[in-house]
């Protein structure tokens, strides 16, 4: 019996991601996963969910009864694990890839934790596929007093990265945003890979709606690629501009994220300003969801790349009371369905 693929998958990060003391409290990972559970589309549903490797939702030094434990639970829903988030910032454990030996130590720490968990969970046949998520844990103003010499750093450190997924059995994903240092532009990221130079390894997470900020050079204008006071109405240029930014970051996408983005920044919580996440049927979003996903999805001759065996949703920043509406997901799923009937295949 053949099988639909990409996948289908949601993100439990939007439960964490923007939440805390400075803003709304968290949404626990049973909630995630029983809100993803119960999304529905003339019978469709999701595959599966990404994870962030953090607490309240899931704790980076989880043991063996843990890693068992969430595997049940995931399990029970009828999921499987995709991609996991390792949590690599200063303030969740981590620290910057570009900082001092202490720093990166920690970076590094925290890699292996959750290449660790992504591993042992592939292992218990509960994740047939994904990649661990990374970024530089910097800011672009940070990186920008040494451009060369920061960049440096951020390779050797991706580089050393590299050399604990290999151990593991697992592939790293830098997810190119405009608030961290180094992968602040689609230039400055294509730059840093090519530097880490670990094709097999260390590749591109690509998100929809931060990538849309690549385009307009939010962080890096050296590197903008739509015209100024540019008419989002003339479609003509974002699909050149996509086009650009897709060639030279597409042999590099380990993985894929559909997102809504209507042009600007958001921040909430301890998350600096980055693409904001809109809902897919948002009137200000600026992206034609399933024909743009396909400037990922397909090479420059259209044929499918099938460089990954699932997407995933992903919407940071909402408020609690849109993500704890189930017509919320019901409308994620649909827009997810339309990508994959759009630049799906069988197996």
């Amino acid at each position: 019996m053949s099988e639909v693929f990409p996948k289908l998958h949601n993100a439990m990060w939007p439960g964490l991601v923007g939440k805390g003391p400075d803003s709304e409290p968290p949404i626990d990972l049973d909630t995630m996963l029983d809100l993803t559970a119960k999304a529905e589309v003339n019978g469709t549903r999701f595959d599966g969910v990404d994870l962030f490797l953090f607490e309240p939702h899931t704790s980076i030094d989880s043991d063996a009864d843990a890693i068992q434990a969430l595997a049940d639970k995931i399990a029970a829903k009828g999921f499987n694990v995709g991609s996991v988030v390792a949590p690599v910032w200063p303030p969740t454990g981590g620290g910057s890839a570009m900082g001092s030996e202490e720093e990166r130590n920690s970076f590094l720490s925290s890699v292996r934790k959750a290449c660790h968990i992504a591993s042992r969970l592939r292992q218990l046949g509960i994740r047939p596929y994904g990649v661990v998520r990374i970024d530089s844990a910097a800011s672009p103003h940070d990186w920008a007093q040494d451009p060369s010499g920061n960049q440096k750093k951020i390779a050797q450190t991706f580089k050393q990265a590299a050399a604990i997924a290999k151990d593991h059995g697992e592939r790293l994903a830098a997810e190119g945003e405009i608030c961290w240092g180094g992968m602040h532009s689609w230039k400055y990221m294509q730059e840093l890979l090519e530097l880490t130079d670990e094709p097999e390894t260390v590749g591109f997470q690509a998100d929809m709606a931060h990538t849309l900020l690549y385009t307009m050079g939010y962080n890096a204008p050296e590197h903008r690629l739509l015209p100024d006071a540019y008419d989002w109405s003339n479609r003509q240029p974002l699909d050149s501009a996509l086009k650009q930014m897709t060639s030279a970051l597409r042999p590099w996408t380990f993985d894929f994220h559909v997102a809504q983005n209507d042009a600007t920044v958001k921040g909430a919580g301890s998350h600096d300003k980055t693409g904001r996440h809109c809902l897919p049927d948002d009137p200000n979003g600026k992206l034609q969801i399933a024909h743009d996903a396909g400037h990922w999805l397909r090479d420059e001759t259209g044929q499918l790349t099938k460089a990954f065996r699932h997407i995933c949703w992903d919407g940071c920043m909402f408020t609690n009371q849109t993500l704890l509406k189930q017509d919320t997901w019901n409308s994620i799923l649909a827009t997810m369905i339309s990508v994959r009937e759009a630049h799906g295949w069988s197996e």
